[in-house]
């Protein structure tokens, strides 16, 4: 399974609406509305590399209100949710 993370800047215009249309995209699995420089972090997650690209030139290339994005390939998750399932449920060794 490849995660990708996509940083998306939106036209004010588009603002209300463009999170429901990248969560609408196959292999988008969370879309979040964000403060600071980005408005919006995607989650995408597909089980192949070469997908992504048809992901990013396809769907997310297509949709209005776009005016910058960013996107970074995952190289490893680290999470609560793993640390739960080694440490026994705690969140962690300091649990």
């Amino acid at each position: 399974m490849v995660t990708a993370i996509l940083l998306v800047e939106a036209d004010r215009n588009a603002l209300s609406t463009l999170g429901e249309s990248l969560a609408a995209i196959d292999g988008v699995s969370e879309v979040y509305s964000v403060t600071g420089q980005w408005d919006f972090v995607a989650m995408i997650r597909i089980p192949r590399h070469e997908q992504l690209a048809e992901v990013l030139a396809g769907p997310v290339a297509g949709l209005e209100g776009v005016t910058r994005s960013q996107t970074m390939v995952a190289f490893a998750s680290i999470s609560t949710a793993d640390l739960d399932e080694v440490f026994g449920g705690d969140a962690g060794p300091g649990g």
